[in-house]
């Protein structure tokens, strides 16, 4: 994880800053391999337009700027809806699709709720690589001329032998190592997470109401949802046993009487 440090901004640059969400210009942290998450809220009526706006606008860049790398779409109880985005971006367009992204939610009625920047110094850890690469380079130089001589046992050769095969293994899983980090560099990770709910700006007695009130209303939505539950669940045996008391309260006088007919009698 990395932490920025930065002068005042100017009123203008703050507020736009708090309006479209943190950004990272590369050409600010050189050889870092950034990860960019935002979170929405909007109405769950416009999570799929919003969606499809986002996934429009990286194939308008094209395949070998921006690509779609995953994607969701859950409804949730009641009308609620959780989806996702994934982008792979050329790393100096990610911060300025981001807040693109952004812009289009709020038009969308929505609201950003989270975002986060990770990073990771591939740059360093390249260099890294690349010394140790270095190291297993000689030692493998050294075990070669060692080979090369004719005064040697077949068990030494033999161990040399085995010690090369070692490093040159340990030269492979380096170089493997190096190629994913150089691959965290050509393209930048993006993700979109939308979440459906009541977007209320900013944080003051207005939004505690809305918010409050958002809460009743999800409240009453479940109570009214366990009671038909109840209602479907017990409904048809309560009017099976209604029907049975009505059936008997209506007959029971007859089938009495007949009961006594049918019986024999004590002389009998």
């Amino acid at each position: 994880m990395l932490a920025a440090c930065s002068r005042s901004a100017p009123p203008e640059a703050e507020s736009d800053s708090q309006g479209s969400g943190p950004g990272v210009d590369v050409t600010a942290a050189p050889g870092v391999a950034f990860d960019y998450r935002y979170a929405f809220r909007l109405p769950p009526a416009k999570i799929a337009g919003a969606q499809e706006a986002h996934a429009q606008a990286c194939e308008k860049l094209g395949i070998s700027r921006c690509r779609i790398t995953g994607m969701r779409y859950t409804l949730t109880h009641g009308d609620g809806v959780e989806a996702m985005l994934a982008f792979k971006l050329d790393p100096a367009l990610a911060r300025a699709f981001g807040r693109q992204g952004i812009a289009a939610i709020e038009a969308a009625e929505g609201m950003l709720i989270d975002a986060e920047i990770t990073g990771a110094d591939a740059g360093a850890r390249i260099a890294e690589l690349g010394k140790a690469d270095a190291t297993l380079a000689a030692a493998r130089d050294k075990i070669d001329r060692e080979l090369a001589r004719k005064d040697i046992s077949s068990a030494t050769r033999a161990e040399l032998a085995r010690q090369r095969g070692e490093l040159d293994a340990q030269r492979r899983d380096a170089q493997q190592k190096t190629d994913e980090q150089r691959a965290s560099l050509a393209s930048t990770p993006l993700t979109f997470q939308y979440h459906s709910g009541t977007v209320v700006r900013g944080f003051g007695a207005r939004t505690a109401l809305a918010e409050a009130a958002d809460t009743a209303g999800n409240s009453l939505q479940w109570t009214l949802a366990i009671l038909l539950g109840a209602i479907a669940l017990l409904g048809p045996p309560a009017i099976v046993l209604l029907l049975g008391a009505l059936a008997w309260r209506r007959w029971q006088d007859p089938l009495r009487a007949w009961w006594r007919g049918t019986r024999p009698s004590a002389a009998d």
